[in-house]
């Protein structure tokens, strides 16, 4: 008689292979096996990320090798890097080597906001720069509606209650996703919060002021006793969502306000619209219209739903603006002699 499959969670995926953690331990206390996929989860299209819980059949306990058979319903999934069923994002950027974008940093809050968990923000590398600076950008960063934490893991003392603050936030039961750019410092931020796994690491490049990738595949590590933490590839221009409403609720700082108030039109772009209960008094409204312009040029090139006015905006010269409603429109002159003509039966006066 067949042994029934064991349940597990994917922990890393290695080309063709993956890891997965069991549920129960089998035999002499096996908890991890190396599983190949079914061929029906290939040809039913079913992916299998990092995080999925899967049922694992045709198991051989001596050599810890099984065969992933099916793969659960995912609760949460973040597209990139993908990773399901996490329960929080952790966008970890440094503040120095190299040097911290807001456009770039806004791309990734977006991406985590995009996967519907929780969002944790925290500056690395802070022992680099003066304490006002540090204040300064977490002072900033809690006025987008986030609570941030700053870390230094190569002058530990310098951020040692930010430290300790995140391993309490990450040790509550689930699935936390660091994601951000090369070099910021993710794995040596891993390697403090869980000494004795030792993450390889590397240097910024001196000469680019960029990352490198010492990371290649995403991976999970306990943390305490039913939490995970997941290390990630860095990669350095997030995508956009593709509809203008995806990315105003990736805003904090718009769904706080848009809480309260509602703005006088339903198709409202924030983008100092008649009626808008934004404004244009919001520190990040620049960077809000740049990703937002970016997105609607990537719709007019795609040609899908791709139309300024769909999205109640129209293109003049290489920017986009506000339309109007038609209401609110005043007719141009030749408008209005052609109105008028129409009234009183005239022939039109451009004819």
């Amino acid at each position: 008689m067949a042994e029934p499959g064991r349940r597990g969670r994917v922990v890393a995926l290695l080309a063709n292979y993956c890891w997965v953690q069991l549920d129960l331990p089998g035999p002499d206390g096996v908890r991890r096996l190396l599983c190949t996929r079914r061929t029906r989860l290939g040809k039913s299209g079913q992916t299998i990320c990092v995080g999925d819980w899967v049922q694992v059949e045709g198991i051989d306990w001596p050599a810890g090798r099984g065969a992933v058979a099916s793969v659960e319903p995912r609760a949460l999934l973040l597209d990139r890097p993908p990773v399901a069923n996490l329960s929080t994002v952790v966008v970890v950027v440094a503040l120095a080597e190299p040097a911290l974008d807001p456009l770039q940093l806004t791309r990734f809050l977006i991406t985590a906001e995009l996967s519907g968990a929780s969002v944790q923000l925290v500056f690395s590398k802070v022992d680099l720069l003066p304490v006002a600076q540090v204040d300064q950008w977490l002072q900033r960063a809690a006025g987008w509606g986030y609570q941030p934490l700053a870390v230094s893991t190569a002058v530990p003392q310098v951020a040692a209650s930010g430290l300790e603050a995140l391993r309490q936030r990450l040790s509550r039961p689930g699935l936390a996703v660091l994601c951000g750019p090369s070099g910021v410092g993710k794995s040596s931020l891993i390697n403090a919060l869980i000494p004795d796994l030792g993450l390889r690491v590397a240097a910024v490049s001196g000469r680019l002021q960029r990352g490198r990738h010492t990371t290649r595949h995403v991976e999970l590590f306990p943390l305490a006793d039913g939490a995970l933490l997941a290390d990630t590839p860095g990669f350095n221009r997030p995508v956009l969502p593709q509809q203008p409403a995806d990315l105003i609720a990736c805003f904090p700082e718009l769904r706080a306000r848009l809480a309260v108030g509602s703005c006088q039109f339903s198709d409202c772009q924030h983008q100092g619209e008649p009626g808008c209960v934004i404004g244009a008094a919001w520190d990040r409204q620049p960077l809000y219209s740049q990703c937002l312009n970016e997105l609607l040029a990537e719709q007019r090139r795609s040609g899908g739903g791709s139309r300024a006015a769909d999205a109640g905006l129209r293109q003049r010269g290489d920017r986009l603006e506000p339309r109007l409603e038609a209401r609110y429109r005043q007719l141009s002159r030749r408008g209005q002699r052609q109105q008028a003509a129409a009234e009183l039966n005239l022939p039109d006066p451009e004819d």
